[in-house]
């Protein structure tokens, strides 16, 4: 057994996860130590600017100070540090890696979306694999891409990463708290567009079932599930008809920001770009279930991400 620090930088959050790792006959497992999230949005503004505004990386930074600390408090013997969709894009970005090398001791791996895509499906798919002759759809819907990835039992046999996420969506259409009906169908317009490309590679009509993850997914099920305050424990493994995350949908599209702020499971960091987020998730929910042929009716969210496939590919040796 190995106790090892596994960091996930996305373009709205951070997250760490210290964990223990074993080796078992199925490969390697995880027993979680700590988890932990910081909203510090490093993707402010790169979608326009292309570079990252000073202000997000300090927000980082200092996350990143807290996190060094719990990885020498608990004694994780090996780190891996990924970096995802806004790190891709930013001009500065050896400003970041030299950040992050100076605060952790290693370099953030700043990875492209295929590999993105088949960590994400590894983590989702760690607790709850797809049976033999079943296919799953992991959906990753970040704050600057969204990751699709179908696999079986083998893993991925398919997989696109699209610069789609609820902070780019947020920054090109919500320029005010509640926009228009055309800015709404604008944005459903590019996101449907995006979704015309991953079908080129992703066949969603072999899906037969839907594993969701990341903050946006998470907190519209908490919303299908009608919880008063967000709690993993009941949200991990929820499968809602997709008629309630329709409902779900809906009510954060015709919310204004005060509302959206004070539910109970709704992260502060996540007030400004839940809507688009639940655009996208909506849009892709109908894209699937239409090209199933009924086959699905419910989508299933998921705790475990990309953040437990970087931590699983410690515990190998990766």
């Amino acid at each position: 057994m190995s106790r090892v620090a596994a960091i996930d930088c996305g373009t709205n959050s951070i997250r760490l996860l210290i964990a223990d790792t074993r080796q078992t006959p199925a490969g390697p497992a995880l027993e979680d130590v700590l988890r932990q999230m910081r909203v510090v949005r490093l993707g402010q503004d790169v979608d326009a600017t292309g570079e990252f505004a000073h202000e997000a990386l300090e927000r980082t930074f200092a996350a990143i100070d807290e996190y060094a600390a719990m990885i020498r408090e608990h004694g994780a013997t090996r780190i891996r540090f990924v970096a995802t969709s806004a790190t891709r894009d930013a001009s500065n970005r050896d400003e970041f890696v030299a950040g992050v090398r100076t605060r952790l001791g290693v370099d953030p791996e700043v990875v492209p979306g295929d590999t993105e895509a088949a960590l994400s499906f590894a983590g989702a798919t760690s607790v709850a694999p797809a049976a033999p002759g079943t296919r799953i759809l992991v959906i990753d819907l970040g704050g600057g891409s969204t990751e699709f990835v179908l696999g079986d039992a083998n893993g991925p046999v398919a997989s696109r990463s699209m610069d789609m996420g609820c902070v780019r969506l947020t920054e090109r259409f919500w320029r005010h708290d509640m926009p228009t009906a055309e800015t709404i169908a604008a944005a459903r317009a590019q996101v449907n567009a995006v979704l015309d490309e991953v079908q080129e590679t992703v066949d969603f009509s072999t899906v037969d079932r839907i594993v969701g993850v990341a903050g946006t997914i998470t907190t519209l099920t908490a919303a299908a599930l009608g919880l008063d305050h967000y709690d993993s424990s009941l949200i991990h493994g929820a499968e809602p008809g997709i008629d309630k995350l329709e409902s779900a949908i809906a009510f954060m599209l015709g919310s204004d920001r005060e509302t959206r702020a004070s539910l109970g499971y709704m992260h502060p960091g996540r007030v400004d770009v839940i809507a688009a987020g639940a655009l996208i998730y909506g849009c892709i929910l109908e894209r699937v279930a239409g090209a199933s042929a009924g086959r699905i009716t419910t989508a299933t969210a998921s705790e475990h991400d990309i953040l437990d496939g970087i931590a699983l590919g410690l515990g190998s040796g990766n």
